[in-house]
């Protein structure tokens, strides 16, 4: 019997809950580093007098370096096991984080953020493959989504720090929380073990002398359109994520001259709206499908973008913001749910780690394709575009046999 199929008679098992504790935090860790970034630019801009292009370039090298990183440590994971190299990820991006108090110059902070970025990328795979194989699979939409709001709480650590932190002692010292992470590595090496499922993959790899690899993930037609496809439906996820949340507030106030105040009270509206979606996402996922659950939050997402536009008061904005963060972003802790389960054991971190650190490096460039959108163009045709983006995953995901096949077994089950 193998650790998945262990339950406790009021639920969740001693090491499922180490699990999720662990995979939540490390969640929400790395997105507290992404997070100083963002509350650090503005104060790195007027310290080092560097232009707006430059500054940008920050989070793009933090993004390659994911892409780099969710290769590397999701081969690793598959290789030499989950709960080793998920601490190592931890330990990478906590120290690189730290680090970015003690940088001086651009590219100390070029260097850093990509180290940073090969940590956090690298941890996704790994942390989510870690959950697949310690809970049922009726079980798994809503663990992830669990770990997923994990991250959305560390956004909102993330802003309260900031705005304490950076006032009074600078963005130099916001880094120095990146020390906390190291705590968390050695609590994961110390308290979780391999799964059952990733022992057995590794020992039946040997005997077969299968080697993990990335052309596992295109080893057949079928799996080749199957990658490709949950690729598109990344690149989306992160395109719609990405393009909303930084540019919603600029949006409102630039087309329709309102003044958003309460930043911070959209912000945190926002995320609860995500944290709730997601809640909602992995419970239908778990109880009648992928196929259902993508088609209706997708189908939502292209609707109610339109919402923005009738945005005609702060109150309202801060409304639309919890909606469109519950459609568009409730998905996100699903991804890894169903990579999870489309891709065997030996492969599992490689599968999540490449198929969504794609979607982050290529759907990241949203924000400037919404820039140069609105420059252009009114308010609806943006949104259309996104609204497009949208419809294209719908048709994607319809396309893929694997998620029907993951459908009937959730309804069958």
């Amino acid at each position: 019997m193998n650790q998945a199929e262990v339950h406790t008679v009021d639920g969740a098992t001693h090491e499922q809950k180490l699990v999720i504790a662990s995979t939540a935090s490390g969640f929400s860790l790395e997105n507290m580093d992404i997070m100083f970034l963002s509350f650090s630019l503005t104060p790195i801009i007027a310290e080092l007098h560097i232009s707006s292009g430059a500054a940008g370039l920050i989070g793009s090298i933090t993004n390659i370096g994911m892409l780099v990183g969710g290769a590397l440590f999701g081969l690793l994971g598959d290789k030499y096991g989950r709960v080793k190299t998920f601490s190592h990820t931890i330990l990478i991006f906590a120290i690189a984080t730290a680090a970015m108090a003690f940088a001086n110059n651009l590219w100390a902070i070029y260097f850093l953020r990509f180290l940073a970025g090969i940590g956090a990328g690298g941890e996704y795979g790994v942390g989510i493959a870690l959950i697949a194989e310690s809970f049922d699979k009726h079980q798994i939409g809503r663990m992830t989504s669990v770990a997923a709001i994990g991250g959305q709480i560390g956004a909102i650590i993330a802003a309260l720090a900031a705005s304490f932190i950076i006032p009074r002692w600078g963005w130099h010292a916001l880094f120095l929380l990146g020390v906390f992470p190291v705590i968390l590595t050695f609590f994961v090496r110390r308290h979780l073990k391999e799964s059952d499922d990733f022992l057995a993959a590794r020992a039946e790899a040997k005997v077969k002398h299968e080697k993990v690899s990335f052309a596992a993930l295109f080893a057949t037609p079928h799996l080749a359109t199957q990658t490709l496809g949950l690729m598109v439906m990344t690149i989306v996820q992160i395109a719609g994520y990405f393009g909303l949340m930084n540019w919603l507030p600029v949006i409102v106030q630039k087309q329709q001259g309102l003044s958003v105040s309460g930043s911070a009270l959209w912000m945190i509206a926002t995320i609860v709206g995500m944290c709730l979606g997601m809640v909602v996402f992995g419970n239908i996922l778990d109880k009648i499908g992928p196929r259902w659950a993508f088609g209706l939050f997708l189908l939502a997402s292209a609707m109610i973008v339109f919402a923005i536009t009738l945005a005609r008061s702060a109150t309202v904005l801060v409304f639309i913001g919890a909606i469109v963060g519950f459609c568009s972003n409730g998905m996100f802790g699903g991804y890894g749910a169903v990579i999870s389960q489309l891709y065997p054991a030996r492969i599992r971190s490689t599968a999540n780690n490449v198929i969504m650190n794609v979607g982050r490096a290529i759907g990241g460039f949203s924000s400037v394709v919404i820039g140069l959108l609105m420059d252009r163009y009114n308010l609806m045709v943006t949104m259309g575009f996104l609204s497009a983006l949208y419809l294209i995953s719908f048709i994607v995901m319809l396309s893929l046999p694997g998620l029907r096949t993951l459908s009937k077994q959730a309804k069958a089950a």
